[in-house]
């Protein structure tokens, strides 16, 4: 019985694996999109979100199958509840990397942001684009150090988030109505990839020593809504 969980459990952990290249490549793919006025990278990360979705339920169904028939105690518990709640983040952040993806298709060939904030956008993108290649590097070696730095480098997202609301809220805003819903909106999906991502490096430092980050004061996880 003991052979067979352990072989259930690595078939998880390869489509956890997998999820997490997907998010990657949507958070990169939807950056593209974004800055670049790219229609294909667009139109690839929304055709492409279909399959993380379908592997985020594969995962938890797995998983739940687990539970049932292995009824799994003590570390084997702690990775199984950790991988479904890891499954969960990562079809999130597919959905927002897509929703950044939609809002450049829809203005196609124009930008949906005013030029002014272009580069605070690509400055919260480029943080966003070094935090996905950690996501895959941290689940991949179960690495709490790059764990860490996700956690703690997340401050730096939320400072530029602010600057796009200060934009949004200035007097003289230089856009279109359209383009305030929008910085406001795609700020906000930007700010939430990466608490998401905060998340997940929570639950890998869980997985790896029992210990849950989220305990920290002044630390939100940022799981409750996408």
């Amino acid at each position: 019985m003991r052979v067979i969980f352990n072989e259930s459990l690595k078939a998880v952990a390869d489509d956890l694996d997998h999820m997490a290249r997907n998010v990657r490549d949507a958070i990169h793919g939807a950056g593209q999109a974004l800055l670049n006025a790219d229609l294909d990278a667009a139109q690839t990360v929304i055709d492409n979100d279909a399959e993380t979705d379908a592997l985020s339920t594969s995962i938890v169904d797995q998983c739940v199958e687990l539970l049932a028939r292995q009824n799994p105690v003590a570390t084997d518990l702690r990775v199984v509840v950790s991988t479904m709640r890891l499954a969960i983040t990562f079809e999130r952040m597919g959905d927002l990397a897509r929703h950044i993806a939609e809002s450049a298709r829809r203005t196609y060939p124009d930008s949906p942001l005013p030029q002014e904030i272009v580069d605070t956008f690509a400055q919260m993108q480029q943080f966003l684009d070094v935090t996905a290649d950690r996501l895959v590097t941290m689940l991949a070696d179960r690495d709490t150090k790059v764990a860490d730095q996700i956690i703690y480098d997340d401050d730096v997202l939320d400072d530029l988030h602010k600057k796009t609301l200060e934009f949004a809220q200035s007097a003289d805003f230089p856009g279109t109505n359209q383009q305030l819903i929008n910085v406001v909106l795609i700020g906000r999906f930007m700010e939430r990839l990466g608490d998401h991502a905060v998340s997940a490096a929570r639950r890998v430092v869980f997985i790896v020593s029992g210990f849950d980050p989220s305990k920290e004061p002044d630390r939100d996880e940022g799981t409750d809504i996408d």
